[in-house]
Formats: structure tokens, C-alpha cells, sequence
């Protein structure tokens, strides 16, 4: 699992300016000592969800071997394959009931 590849002041920032709550792992790398201050709030339960979520959607997408290749050389074609795909993704889970 990663650790805090997206940590920083500036992410962070951003983040909290637009309304959410950043959960983003703290990077200990290069540390004798903790960092001092108020910690950042990180729930590793919600994290590991997260990121679970994203790699199943990934593992989804490379079923289909046009977007796993990139065969388009147009970006709007293959964001609009991308969609046809997520597409088929859903009316496959809705169906199955």
C-alpha cells in the first residue's frame, strides 16, 4: 500500500479549500523525530477502502483490451471508450439482479 505519496502542504490545502476532509497518510520518510505541531487526521479503515475501491475499478477497466492498450491516439476518443466501458460495467451490475 502506499504511504502518503500525495502528502503535502499544498495538497492538503486544496483539499480542505474544496470542502472535504483530507485522508491522506503521513510520509515519515527522512525523519529522526516525529513531527512536531497538530497531527493531520487520518482514519486507516477509510483509507484502505479507498483504495481498495480505485484498484477494483482499475482491475475493471482492464478487461476491456482497447483502453488497456490505448489504441486511440486522440484523447477524446479514448476518455469517450473509457465511458462506453464504465457503462457496460454498470448496466452488467444492474442487470445482475
Amino acid at each position: 500500500m502506499s504511504n502518503g505519496f500525495y502528502n503535502s502542504r499544498a495538497n492538503r490545502k486544496a483539499i480542505f479549500n474544496r470542502g472535504m476532509v483530507p485522508n491522506i497518510p503521513a510520509n515519515p520518510r527522512g525523519r529522526r523525530a516525529p513531527q512536531r505541531g497538530c497531527q493531520p487526521l487520518f482514519e486507516q479503515a477509510l483509507y484502505q477502502e479507498r483504495f481498495f475501491t480505485i484498484e477494483r475499478v482499475f482491475a475493471w477497466e482492464d478487461k476491456f483490451r482497447r483502453l488497456l492498450l490505448r489504441f486511440e491516439r486522440i484523447s477524446e476518443l479514448h476518455y469517450a471508450m473509457k465511458s462506453l466501458a464504465y457503462t457496460m460495467i454498470n448496466l452488467r451490475h444492474c442487470c445482475q439482479s
